[in-house]
């Protein structure tokens, strides 16, 4: 009877293992599961941020580039001719030396012309002192155009102040 009894609680036995299998089987796929579905959820929630940080990314360019649009509108150049210059170098030689320069003053706004025409001759007469102390060497190459752009734009704000000058353009240079 023994062997029965046996046999009988391996029958009983063998559902509840199916059962224990079974709701063993049933928690790994619900781990299975959410594990899937965290998966796609983070998958989802990156490739949304992915999308939003590029369309925001997107925007900021075009409106950075609309607002370099508009600025460049606003403060569209403004060129103010000081015309024909003519001066004499300082010099050693026998012959006398002279340049001939044709300038031309970069505004930062349209509205300071008229203040332009009623300071320009106090300009005309900076750049002629410092100009008439030149030699020819001090012209020499892209380095003495250089420098010379750059102390004619510094006596020039000096001279030209509450103007913006924003730069001195060369539109002819001759030196004879």
């Amino acid at each position: 009877m023994a062997e029965e009894d046996k046999a009988e609680d391996k029958k009983e036995g063998a559902p509840e293992g199916d059962e224990a299998l079974a709701a063993e089987a049933a928690a790994k796929g619900k781990k299975k599961k959410m594990i899937i579905i965290g998966a796609v959820v983070l998958v989802l929630l990156l490739g949304g941020g992915a999308g939003a940080y590029f369309m925001m990314g997107k925007k900021s360019e075009e409106q950075k580039a609309a607002d370099a649009a508009a600025e460049a509108a606003k403060s569209k150049p403004v060129y103010y001719p000081l015309g024909d210059m003519i001066v004499n170098l300082s010099g050693e030689g026998k012959h006398p030396n002279y340049l001939k320069v044709k300038i031309s003053l970069e505004l930062a706004d349209e509205k300071d012309v008229p203040l332009m025409d009623s300071i320009k001759p106090r300009i005309i007469d900076n750049f002629q002192v410092y100009l008439r102390e030149l030699r020819i060497e001090d012209l020499r190459g892209s380095a003495g155009m250089y420098r010379l752009r750059e102390e004619l734009l510094m006596r020039v704000t000096e001279a030209a102040q509450p103007v913006r000058v924003r730069d001195v353009l060369f539109q002819e240079m001759l030196v004879q």
